[in-house]
């Protein structure tokens, strides 16, 4: 009898144990590396009278990317910039450097959330970018649209959409 209690004994506690362990979902973490190819190509945005050009290249695992800024009153190009993007494996996000003509240097994080949203802000705030002068919250929208919210001093200023030039 008391083998039977015993075996009855193990096989309930194996039971709660496996059911313990369907029970619990692992979360897996947006793979960066695959899901910043998303923002492989050219892009088209206009902001008030100005229209934004980005293009972004593969560059090892990272992007190479040029930009410029076009005023539609003036048909000319005010702001031109050349960016490099590379993935930090330790941080696991984007890093990344923005040069624009006429001014400093700019150190950048960027990192997605889930499949088809990121942050991006200044690499000084990466960890708590609410913190941060600027960040910017994007989402991808589809193959050929993606928009991103800009928020200054915590508060939203503005949402610029993108499309694919092809």
């Amino acid at each position: 009898m008391k083998k039977i209690c015993l075996l009855i004994t193990v096989a309930v506690f194996q039971l709660i144990y496996i059911n313990g362990l369907q029970a619990q979902t692992t979360q897996t973490k947006p793979n960066q590396v695959e899901l910043v190819k998303k923002l492989i190509g050219n892009w088209q945005a206009e902001w008030t009278d100005t229209i934004y050009n980005w293009e972004a290249k593969t560059f090892g695992m990272g992007l190479e990317c040029h930009y410029n800024f076009k005023s539609l009153a003036k048909d000319k190009i005010v702001l031109e910039g050349k960016q490099l993007w590379g993935y930090d494996s330790k941080l696991d996000k984007y890093i990344g450097i923005d040069l624009m003509k006429g001014r400093d240097i700019e150190i950048l994080a960027l990192w997605f959330t889930s499949d088809n949203k990121y942050i991006g802000t200044d690499f000084n705030n990466i960890s708590d970018p609410d913190k941060s002068s600027w960040k910017v919250e994007g989402e991808i929208k589809s193959s050929d649209a993606f928009s991103e919210t800009w928020f200054v001093e915590g508060k939203p200023f503005t949402t610029i959409d993108y499309k694919r030039i092809k």
